[in-house]
């Protein structure tokens, strides 16, 4: 049975009125795992800066009653949510701990610009303090892609609890059997946070032929130097021939990578789909090279390549391989 929702709804569990909006027109939703899904998909793909800052703007700061928050956008929905995500930071918290966290708090908006976002469920105030106080050093075009993240699992628990509550009130008018309720309580255990994904051209609904809403192997450029995405960059997708042995270091091994896929950064920094949507990534050694010559002609790199192994046990995972580029150094890491 498909599932309807109203924009509210969808407000109270992210924020962004887009992202309600583009979560209504693609909806209704047959299982909780769909929507999650979408949910992905839209956030990271359709949702503009604007919609994350105003999806920011509905939080309160972790250890603020959220009733007494001044952001304009918090539902009485979200409001019960939030305290109730926040109920583990507050019941180990201190006098001060609070005003701790408090300070840090004004220290990172005053920094970046929006609230601390984290997902505060099961956290206690020490260790919401000391993710705080690791993530204040980080770049703020780097915290900002974490702080969406972080959103994003919160929506994920938040869509739980919409399911949670519509199966609920259903029960009231039918009879309720043990099956049924095993079936709630495996969607109550299925969650997970993801930070970006690549840019898909088609707006149709999402295909229910694989689990995943995105390729495994996504990226993602920001240029550090003028603080905004690199667009118009191309990238190359490919992996290491699985008959030969692998790649080593100082060797000539030009004709034994087999391309994947290639596309063309678009105006978020965002690659289009470098390969297909499957469940199981091939296992091996894969390379993803970034054309940053042709991109910065000034650039000290004529390009850049990050060669990098999934293993056997990870081949159900996701691989984002973000870079962040200036004309004199890059830098990546493994976002999830």
């Amino acid at each position: 049975m498909e599932m309807k929702f109203s924009k509210n709804d969808f407000i109270a569990c992210c924020g962004s009125t887009k992202f309600a909006e583009y979560m209504i027109a693609d909806g209704p939703y047959a299982s909780y795992e769909k929507a999650v899904a979408a949910a992905n998909y839209i956030w990271f793909n359709k949702v503009d800066v604007n919609g994350w800052l105003e999806a920011f703007g509905g939080h309160p700061q972790i250890g603020q009653n959220p009733s007494s928050s001044p952001a304009h956008n918090i539902s009485s929905t979200s409001a019960q949510w939030s305290k109730g995500e926040q109920s583990t930071a507050l019941a180990t918290a201190t006098d001060s701990t609070l005003q701790e966290l408090y300070e840090w708090n004004s220290r990172y908006k005053q920094k970046f610009g929006h609230v601390f976002l984290i997902c505060a469920s099961g956290r206690s105030t020490p260790e919401i303090l000391s993710e705080l106080k690791r993530r204040f050093s980080n770049r703020p075009i780097v915290e900002f892609e974490i702080a969406a993240g972080e959103q994003m699992k919160i929506t994920e628990l938040r869509l739980q609890k919409l399911f949670s509550n519509v199966e609920v009130s259903a029960s009231t008018r039918v009879q309720s059997t043990a099956s049924d309720v095993t079936k709630v309580e495996g969607r109550v255990a299925i969650l997970g946070g993801h930070l970006t994904a690549p840019s898909i051209a088609s707006d149709a609904k999402l295909s229910a032929a694989t689990t995943r809403a995105r390729p495994p192997i996504t990226t993602h450029i920001l240029d550090v130097a003028r603080g905004c995405p690199a667009s118009g960059v191309e990238v190359l997708l490919e992996m290491y021939n699985a008959i030969q042995p692998g790649p080593v270091f100082g060797g000539s091994d030009k004709d034994k990578w087999i391309t994947q896929g290639s596309s063309t950064t678009d105006k978020d920094g965002r690659s289009g789909q470098l390969m297909k949507v499957v469940n199981d990534l091939s296992p091996g050694v894969y390379r993803i090279s970034f054309n940053t010559g042709k991109y910065n002609p000034n650039c000290f790199f004529p390009y850049v390549s990050i060669v990098f192994e999934v293993k056997e046990s990870q081949k159900t995972e996701h691989f984002h391989v973000p870079l962040l580029l200036s004309p004199f150094s890059f830098s990546t890491y493994r976002g999830s």
